[in-house]
């Protein structure tokens, strides 16, 4: 370990990618730090404290919409468009092959048209959130022109961020977008933890204590989970070709337990906020109906009951769906085929496909299960400790840990190739 550490620290380019990727982090937390003008802090807090979607949202955005600063969507409206253009392609033949069959070009094209998609994006949600805030008393009533210059302001935070992410994602050293809403939500442990302690009296030892244990539980329960995988040994035919043989050997075909990440999470904030995005909407034409919708979102959102029946509900049916989107076994079938590859006791064609359909849908279940169970873990964190300044925040959690483990991945396979070259 001492060893890695110091090649990382004397080799000259690993030694910029870390100044660069830090400095990023700099500029990044910055601007989570300048304001939009005309905030009121006080309805603000209250804003946060008394909805725990606007929490969620929070996190991806790295912390900066609880400050609503300049990037106050963070890198929401760029997963968004992301996950749409995925979805894209279950209905466009000609995308799906731009992204799954042109290789690494194909996928360039690709993210380039989910940035033209963030863009009105970032539009509609800036323009949403403004209307919202202004009529929770957060934000003065804009004029037209304010809020025009407001929602491009929005807008050029949300571009600067995925520009930022890029940069990162050059370095090698892992996802820059992960790894800005991995910088956003430690940057706000130091305050937390201040808060809890804060709060401690002598009489809370034992929620204390209980809470210590549930999260070294629920961080190897993550840990355990995302690096869970189910290993399907592949066969190769042997082929000759002149005088030499190809083939014969075998590999493996691994199957995640948590296949979907935490897109299914994303999926199902985005389902929860749209009625009361919707109910803002309805305001500009009826203040009636529009108060009506947004004062049921309020209460249903309010009663932890049915808030974490339906967030449970939700992110279940997404895991299985993103999967199905990601996941496709019928081309995998092919894939192997074309290789000359097959699963040993299993016919290829519509066998394999049939096969690697059930083991994916059975593993999925476990997966769609711990992620709900991770959705409502801050609801479960409270019943538990029976305070509300102790919460295991289980969406942060999973992002903070696959990508600690991704970056930590993707470092240590620059090391070993630096320690090849040396040698």
């Amino acid at each position: 370990m001492n060893s890695r550490l110091s090649l990382l620290l004397k080799d000259k380019d690993l030694r910029n990618k870390v100044l660069v990727i830090a400095l990023i982090f700099a500029v990044f937390r910055v601007l989570a730090a300048i304001p939009i003008p005309g905030v009121n802090a006080q309805a603000l807090s209250a804003l946060f404290a008394n909805n725990q979607l606007f929490g969620l949202l929070n996190i991806f955005s790295g912390g900066s919409l609880s400050n609503l600063s300049i990037i106050m969507l963070g890198l929401g409206p760029y997963i968004t468009a992301t996950i749409i253009m995925q979805l894209l392609t279950m209905i466009f033949p000609n995308l799906k092959a731009l992204y799954y069959e042109e290789g690494s070009a194909g996928r360039a094209k690709f993210n380039r048209y989910s940035k033209y998609l963030t863009i009105p994006l970032a539009a509609l949600q800036g323009f949403g959130f403004l209307k919202l805030l202004a009529q929770q008393g957060v934000l003065p009533q804009l004029s037209m022109t304010a809020t025009i210059v407001s929602v491009f302001t929005i807008i050029a935070g949300a571009m600067t961020l995925v520009w930022l992410g890029d940069i990162v994602s050059e370095q090698k050293m892992g996802n820059g977008v992960s790894l800005l809403i991995f910088a956003g939500i430690v940057s706000g442990l130091p305050g937390g933890i201040y808060h809890a302690l804060q709060a401690y009296t002598p009489s809370d030892l034992t929620s204390y204590f209980a809470f210590i244990i549930l999260a070294a539980v629920v961080i190897a329960a993550v840990v355990i989970v995302n690096e869970a995988e189910r290993r399907l040994t592949v066969s190769y035919a042997k082929q000759i070709r002149g005088n030499k043989v190809y083939g014969g050997v075998s590999s493996y075909l691994p199957i995640r337990v948590n296949q979907a990440g935490v897109i299914p999470i994303i999926f199902a904030i985005s389902v929860l906020l749209f009625p009361q995005f919707f109910g803002q909407m309805v305001s500009a034409f009826s203040l009636s109906w529009g108060t009506a919708i947004t004062s049921w979102v309020a209460n249903f959102t309010n009663n932890q009951l049915w808030y974490g029946i339906s967030y449970f509900l939700l992110v279940f049916v997404f895991t299985y769906f993103y999967t199905a989107v990601t996941f496709d076994p019928g081309e995998i079938s092919k894939n192997l085929q074309r290789s000359g590859g097959f699963l040993p006791g299993i016919r290829p064609g519509d066998p394999t496909t049939r096969y690697l359909a059930k083991i994916v849908n059975r593993i999925t279940l476990f997966g769609a299960l711990f992620l709900g169970a991770i959705a409502v873990l801050p609801i479960i964190t409270q019943a538990v400790t029976a305070t509300k300044t102790l919460t295991i925040g289980g969406t942060a959690l999973l992002i903070v840990i696959a990508v600690a483990l991704d970056t930590a991945k993707q470092i240590d396979s620059q090391l070993t190739l630096r320690e090849y070259e040396r040698s």
